[in-house]
């Protein structure tokens, strides 16, 4: 099979194999967080892929070394106001719902962070290959926020409730042994291989029958909508606590936040 590779945008990269559309976050230098521009450009590629009839399936990575270290903190110097708390919601749910009502399976291949909203868009692909050097952490407790992008929803589902609270309360880091064991991480890689290996399950996805995949995957994400109408409600009420103020400037300070409840 040959491949193409083209820029989607200054942050995002789009290369075909055959009938698989591998979709890289491409901003090694942050880690690929997931910036607004991100996001913009990461919507309208999923959109792309999912309307083009040669793709069947989707691989989604990170270059660099680290798939995704979460959100765009830097972008967050300022208080946020509650109308555009809700639309940095819709913007990030826009990705949701194109990742989990889309025709096609996805592929998360891990290698080095997914943390934050990075976790949370691996927790919205249908299989997670990782590197046995890869970090998984549920870091938004640390910035005085709630897990989003359905992560309350798609985390417990993957990985059952006990563990989720773990990950969600504590905001640990779990290494990829311990997410093989959770059913975090499906398939484990050596460091450096994971789009390797998830091009290996992509190929066998391939040749599933789409309209069984489609619609399998629609079952599968009844439910998220719930959730997400919780974070279009709660999330930008905590945008505007000084906890997240507290969150934010100790995150800049590089030292521990001092919460307060407030």
């Amino acid at each position: 099979m040959t491949a193409s590779t083209q820029k989607a945008g200054p942050l995002l990269q789009v290369s075909r194999v055959g009938a698989i559309a591998v979709v890289t976050l491409d901003e090694p230098e942050r880690m690929n967080c997931l910036s607004l521009p991100l996001r913009t450009q990461l919507a309208e590629t999923l959109m792309a892929v999912d309307r083009d009839p040669e793709v069947r399936v989707t691989v989604l990575t990170g270059a660099g070394g680290n798939f995704c270290a979460g959100g765009d903190i830097a972008s967050m110097s300022e208080p946020i106001g509650i109308a555009a708390g809700r639309q940095r919601i819709d913007d990030a749910a826009a990705i949701v719902r194109l990742m989990v009502r889309g025709s096609k399976p996805l592929v998360a291949a891990v290698e080095g962070w997914a943390a934050g909203a990075g976790l949370s868009l691996c927790m919205l692909c249908d299989t997670v290959v990782a590197s046995s050097a890869a970090r998984f952490k549920a870091g938004f407790g640390g910035v005085g926020l709630m897990g989003d992008m359905g992560l309350l929803h798609t985390l417990p589902r993957r990985i059952g409730d006990g563990h989720a609270r773990t990950m969600l309360l504590y905001g640990e880091q779990v290494d990829t042994a311990t997410g093989l064991s959770w059913g975090l991480v499906d398939v484990v890689a050596e460091p450096g291989t994971a789009l390797e290996k998830a091009m290996e399950r992509a190929r066998l996805l391939e040749k599933q029958a789409p309209l069984v995949l489609a619609v399998t995957r629609a079952q599968l994400a009844r439910g998220i909508e719930d959730v997400m109408a919780a974070e279009r409600e709660l999330q930008p009420l905590l945008f505007q606590s000084q906890d997240h103020a507290e969150g934010r400037k100790a995150f800049f300070e590089r030292r521990p936040a001092q919460f307060r409840g407030q």
